[in-house]
């Protein structure tokens, strides 16, 4: 990255200066230039334009060129903002866990829906990551019981730490472990299953943009994509209640794979699945 000193003085001629930066990598540089700016000047997007001639302190500057390279060499905007917004919450995220993509919201509508006319269920999020689906539910469904499982500790205490500033981290219990290990050494029964399991191929995932960045643990699911599953569905009998549910993000081409690894382990289970704004496949229900 060039010297940016003498183009980056002010409001106005950091964002031009930005702007010009980001251009090969943002689909909307100017709304991206905004943003970061915002961040480094702690303010709202209005202070931008009623003070575009203001000069930048030379740590301001400094640390906007910082940013917007950066964003140049293609680090996600939700990393360099330290959020995200998700549902109707807002939650920090930092490489430690994966950035909450728009799909993931029908997982949470299914689940919402499946538990609103039920009193005191117990569901479990498995894989939670930076926390996004469980604390969407603890703030909704004030009567349920709600577990939130990663196998990764650092996201966990993301997660956890996303919840006090929610207040709600006191409605979901936190669990360190692997899938629902943690369920069962605890002989402990849920009515819902919902999870966000990684499902990316590993051929397919050195491929993809998203594996320079985010964590690779939340991604590859294996030769096929489907190794996450398939120990889900052998642990799953041993935790969820008669009558109960698992809803399962998938990817676009998953839906019958997935399917027949739920008819496999409950052949009598009615299985649906439900297609996101996308058209794509994206949620499989197992209704026990």
């Amino acid at each position: 990255m060039e010297d940016t000193t003498s183009r980056i003085t002010t409001i106005k001629s950091a964002l031009t200066w930005a702007h010009h930066v980001l251009k090969g990598v943002a689909d909307n540089p100017s709304r991206e230039a905004r943003l970061l700016l915002c961040h480094v000047l702690d303010a709202q997007p209005e202070y931008l334009i009623q003070y575009e001639d203001k000069v930048l302190t030379i740590e301001e500057a400094a640390r906007f060129s910082q940013l917007a390279a950066e964003r140049a060499r293609g680090m996600p905007m939700a990393y360099l903002l330290g959020y995200q917004g998700f549902y109707d919450i807002e939650v920090a995220v930092n490489p430690d866990v994966l950035i909450p993509r728009p799909e993931t919201e029908l997982l949470v509508e299914k689940a919402l829906e499946w538990a609103s006319n039920r009193q005191h269920s117990f569901i479990v999020d498995v894989g939670t990551g930076s926390g996004i689906i469980a604390l969407v539910l603890a703030k909704h469904l004030r009567n349920a019981h709600i577990t939130a499982v990663d196998v990764s500790q650092t996201a966990l205490d993301v997660a956890q730490k996303n919840g006090e500033t929610l207040g709600v981290a006191n409605r979901v219990r936190w669990l360190h472990g692997d899938l629902l290990q943690p369920l069962i050494q605890m002989h402990d029964f849920v009515d819902l299953i919902v999870a966000n399991l990684p499902y990316i191929e590993t051929e397919v995932l050195g491929q993809l943009e998203v594996s320079k960045y985010e964590p690779i643990i939340a991604l590859n699911g294996g030769s096929d994509g489907l190794d996450y599953f398939r120990r889900l569905f052998a642990e799953a009998p041993f935790v969820l209640r008669p009558r109960g549910a698992i809803l399962l993000e998938i990817g676009a081409s998953q839906s019958y794979h997935v399917s027949e690894l739920a008819r496999q382990t409950f052949p009598d289970a009615v299985i649906t699945v439900d297609k996101d704004l996308g058209n794509h496949d994206r949620v499989v229900s197992v209704q026990l």
